[in-house]
């Protein structure tokens, strides 16, 4: 160690030299928010000047249609970053779980005493290679790194194997992990990404993030989409090649061929559901927050509906199955001798997190510890042979240990014996050494005046009694041998308990004579030991797992526990929780690390398929499990807390973090619970299976919907009709009076058989062929409708001009010398009030297309629409925003007060509209009074300065 130290520049004393100063900021300040709002300027002022440079446009009014455009996208902008801001504050509450870390220059530090100096609760900066301990013995909690739920012994020694994994590497301290008990002085030999976590973190930053199976399906919709799209648009364009050339185009063929193209984009603005994206994230983000009350903190909104389709859940052990909190949950005193014969008095704890609240049971009856005087002695040197304490974080509500973990545990288990009074308490306060695996600590001013504890082969081997009540009787062979047989039971059994052995020595050398500086005399001062008993402890299951795997296994989703600890211990706890049946064979079912790197790549990919345990892992083995279990098609969700974690969980299709866990490991995921508890899993992956179903309705509801517009753009260009909808009008059925109920579908309410359902095939298309027969089937209808009321006006229309069915389909021919158009005026087919029947008529249908969308399989009669209040209220609203629209002078969407105010017109357009209409009063408000107040038309098809529409030569107001 000493060569060492220099070749790193440090001296052991005083730490770095000050040349390692603190990194500067390399990157600065990146404005964003600067750049858009200049990218954003940029291209709004191009959209401007071709505005103002619009053939036929010298008035402001130009500027209107671009202007609300803007308005629109900007309005659907501003609520996705609202919605990545209350995420990111969600995500900030976070942060209270991560630990601050100090640096140290010329033995001054931040933190602590002098650099390199570590004691009890610290947390290690950085890898350090141990240099020296400063007491008996040194224990690390590394169970962030490595999976280990009990705390590691260290030591100086060289380790010579250089494929040792780090649960192998005694003589490190791993940036990160905690210093359970004990002092040492250590030497830097990696910081930042060099340490064994910054590695793990490289390997997940080189992770690649594959795409949620919802991306997947938008993006191969959208693919489709845009390539059907695109053919309706040109075969929209080539039917009307010989309309090029008609007189309203002033005889250009160019002239012609950009007005068509225009009405190709006003198709493309049909067809393309603008408002599905601001609603797919509005409903995404209105499941992350019932989601968030559920303690469930969601990162990524896909991943949101990725829980949905989860078949696999990949689970860490430590701290998400289980506790994370040591618990002694049996022990044993010695009831009685005779000869050879021995019988135990064993007990039961309850009580499975260092709160200091359970109960000591025999036969699964209360007793009173203090009755036994054994029980007595036993938490005697529970207390003396400890050196840890609980603290009550009052900020969570919940107990903390102070020390190691396996110490913790037996404090615990002596407040809930309640065996002392005051005094004796205070004989806790003392302090600790070692000697082969366990601990002794003097007592006084009462007899025995040493207690000893430690692992049960080497404590028992050094005593000559065993305590029976307060005698003390011969420990004989055949009594030793009953004491392990009951310990190695515990150990290896269904619960497989880390047990230690509890001892006294009644004549204890004098504290003068010992030798403390030399721990390889120790062995002699723990000699001629009393047995007295012995406790067994586990790190026990959360109460509600067993509940929550139980609940997967209904929904169709295997659970893995993937842990760094022990097979015996993983096989255990999988038995505890339901994973595994108790006389379940777990042969080809359980592998450690090193069993699973021996197996061929085909025979590790099939382990995958079968395998509910793999113990003793390494993160490349968590990743690489990931990878198999993808190969098959499974949608896999990574739990986990520790670094050991990360990588697998960026590469899971979810990631899911403990909010005590590590900031790496919540860096990777993609959805964070506050709670640590495993059951909030099984509500995330209902609410996932939720809102998939009701994304299915509100994409039915906006496909259909848009199929409506489609045809009736398709309808009008290929049968030669006048515009009866216009870009700015789709624009604001898409996005506004469409959006509103979309939005709203998602909060249908689940089906009540949801979670007995397997999970859906990731291969399952977003809209099956039936689907999309009935959005054809209602699209055409919503079309059909559409024309038809515009069209009803022009033909059949009381204050309508009554032109024949000829006039209209051939307008573009209309000319002052055409014979076919005598006494007509031809501006009359510009008018809007056929464009305003049409809209109301549209907006109608979609209307009682939104209560269509409640269900996919039930009617109306079968789920009134009451049972989504919301939906009913966005309906209202909808209809409101239309008749603003219509009403309120200046908005742009107006049309002449002959178009549908009463008579004939409000009647077609509310019979037009009234199929699904639940009442006649609907069909009125929607389609009746639909006149608009006089002013400009904004952004309808503009007339000639001082023309206006004409109906047998009478001017309507609105020119």
């Amino acid at each position: 160690i000493q060569d060492f130290a220099p070749s790193l520049g440090i001296c052991p004393n005083l730490g770095f030299s000050p040349q390692f100063g603190d990194f500067p900021s390399v990157w600065g300040f990146l404005s964003i928010w600067g750049f858009s709002l200049n990218w954003g300027f940029c291209h709004n002022l191009g959209f401007c000047v071709l505005a103002w440079f619009e053939e036929g446009e010298e008035t402001i009014t130009a500027f209107v249609e671009p202007f609300v455009i803007l308005l629109i996208l900007v309005a659907n902008a501003v609520v996705g970053v609202w919605q990545v801001g209350a995420r990111g504050g969600a995500w900030g509450r976070l942060g209270h779980f991560g630990a601050l870390l100090g640096t140290f220059r010329n033995g001054f530090g931040d933190i602590g005493d002098n650099w390199g100096h570590f004691g009890v609760g610290d947390k290690v900066p950085a890898d350090i290679r141990i240099l020296s301990i400063k007491s008996t013995t040194l224990r690390v909690d590394q169970s962030i790194l490595t999976g280990e739920s009990v705390s590691v012994i260290k030591h100086t020694d060289p380790v010579p194997d250089p494929r040792a994994v780090n649960q192998d590497k005694k003589n490190m301290l791993f940036s990160g992990t905690n210093i359970g008990a004990g002092k040492a002085v250590g030497i830097v030999v990696a910081t930042g990404v060099n340490t064994e976590i910054g590695k793990i973190r490289d390997e997940m930053a080189a992770t690649e993030q594959d795409k949620t199976p919802l991306q997947q399906k938008l993006d191969e919709f959208g693919e489709q989409l845009s390539k059907v799209i695109s053919l309706i648009c040109v075969a929209v364009w080539l039917i009307n090649i010989g309309h090029f050339n008609d007189p309203v185009h002033g005889g250009s063929w160019i002239r012609g061929a950009i007005y068509y193209f225009k009405i190709a984009v006003a198709l493309a603005v049909a067809a393309i559901p603008e408002g599905l994206p601001a609603v797919i994230t509005t409903c995404l983000a209105l499941g992350t927050r019932r989601m968030a009350k559920k303690n469930a903190i969601v990162r990524s909104l896909p991943s949101v509906e990725t829980l949905g389709c989860t078949s696999v859940i990949c689970s860490d052990k430590t701290g998400t199955l289980t506790t994370n909190q040591m618990s002694v949950c049996k022990m044993f005193i010695v009831d009685k001798v005779e000869g050879d014969v021995c019988s135990l008095n064993e007990f039961s704890i309850t009580g499975s997190t260092y709160a200091p609240e359970g109960d000591v049971l025999k036969n699964e009856k209360h007793v009173k510890a203090g009755q036994y005087d054994g029980l007595v002695e036993l938490a005697t040197i529970c207390a003396l042979c400890n050196d840890s304490s609980l603290d009550y974080n009052e900020a969570k509500g919940v107990y903390e240990k102070v020390g190691e973990a396996t110490e913790t545990a037996l404090t615990c288990l002596v407040e809930k014996m309640n065996v002392f009074n005051t005094d004796v308490r205070n004989l806790s306060k003392v302090e600790r050494a070692n000697a082969c695996n366990s601990v002794s600590a003097p007592r006084c001013p009462q007899p025995p005046p040493s207690a000893s504890s430690g692992a049960p082969e080497g404590v028992i081997d050094r005593c000559n009694y065993v305590r029976v009540g307060t005698a003390r009787v011969p420990l004989t062979p055949a009594v030793k041998e009953k004491i392990l047989a009951v310990i190695k039971e515990w150990g290896t059994g269904r619960d497989t308990l880390r047990c230690l052995a509890l001892a006294t020595r009644d004549t204890p050398p004098k504290k003068e004579d010992m030798v403390l500086e030399d721990s390889t005399k120790f062995a002699e001062y723990e000699t001629d030991l009393t047995f007295v008993g012995c406790v067994g402890m586990l790190d026990p299951p959360r109460k509600e797992v067993m509940g929550s795997i139980r609940l997967c296994r209904d929904a169709g989703i295997r659970v893995i526990m993937i842990t760094g600890d022990n097979k015996g211990t993983a096989i255990a706890i999988c038995r505890r929780i339901g994973i595994f049946s108790e006389e379940e064979e777990v042969t080809g079912r359980a592998y450690t690390g090193r069993e699973f790197d021996d197996l061929p790549p085909a025979e590790q990919r099939e382990a995958c398929r079968r395998a509910c345990c793999f113990a003793r892992v390494e993160p490349t083995h968590k990743s690489k499990i990931v990878e198999f279990l993808q190969s098959f098609d499974e949608i896999t969700a990574m739990t986990g807390d520790g670094v050991n974690d990360a990588p697998a969980l960026k590469k899971a299709e979810i990631g899911i973090a403990m909010g005590s866990g590590t900031a790496v490991a919540k860096t990777a995921s993609e959805m964070v619970l506050a709670d640590d508890n495993f059951s909030t899993i099984v509500a995330a992956v209902e609410e996932g299976r939720a809102i998939y179903n009701n994304m299915k309705q509100f994409i039915r509801y906006l496909i259909s919907s848009n199929v409506g517009e489609v045809v009736c753009i398709f309808l009008t260009a290929a049968l030669g009709l006048p515009e009866a909808l216009i870009p700015v009008q789709l624009l604001w059925v898409n996005l506004v009076t469409d959006g509103l109920p979309a939005t709203a579908l998602g909060f249908n309410p689940p089906d009540l058989d949801i979670m007995d359902k397997p999970p859906r095939s990731p291969k399952e298309p977003l809209i099956s062929g039936w689907l999309f027969f009935r959005y054809l089937a209602i699209g055409g209808y919503v079309g059909a409708a559409t024309v038809g009321a515009a069209a009803w006006w022009f033909l059949y229309a009381e204050d309508g001009p009554s032109v024949s069915y000829h006039q209209l389909t051939h307008f573009m021919q209309c000319t002052e010398h055409n014979a076919e158009f005598e006494g007509l005026d031809c501006d009359i087919f510009e008018s809007p009030v056929p464009m305003t029947m049409a809209l109301s008529v549209l907006v109608t249908i979609e209307m009682c297309n939104a209560l269509n969308s409640l269900s996919e399989n039930q009617s109306l009669v079968r789920m009134p629409p009451w049972v989504n209040i919301w939906l009913v209220g966005s309906i209202c609203l909808s209809m409101s925003l239309h008749f603003v629209i219509l009403y309120i002078d200046p908005l742009p969407v107006r049309g002449g007060p002959g178009g549908a105010r009463g008579g004939p017109g409000g009647r077609v357009g509310g019979a037009e509209g009234g199929p699904g209409v639940p009442t006649d009063d609907l069909q009125a408000d929607a389609a009746g009074p639909g006149a608009l107040a006089d002013g400009a038309e904004d952004l309808l098809p503009r007339h000639p300065a001082g023309r206006g529409p004409q109906v047998r030569g009478q001017e309507l107001p609105g020119g």
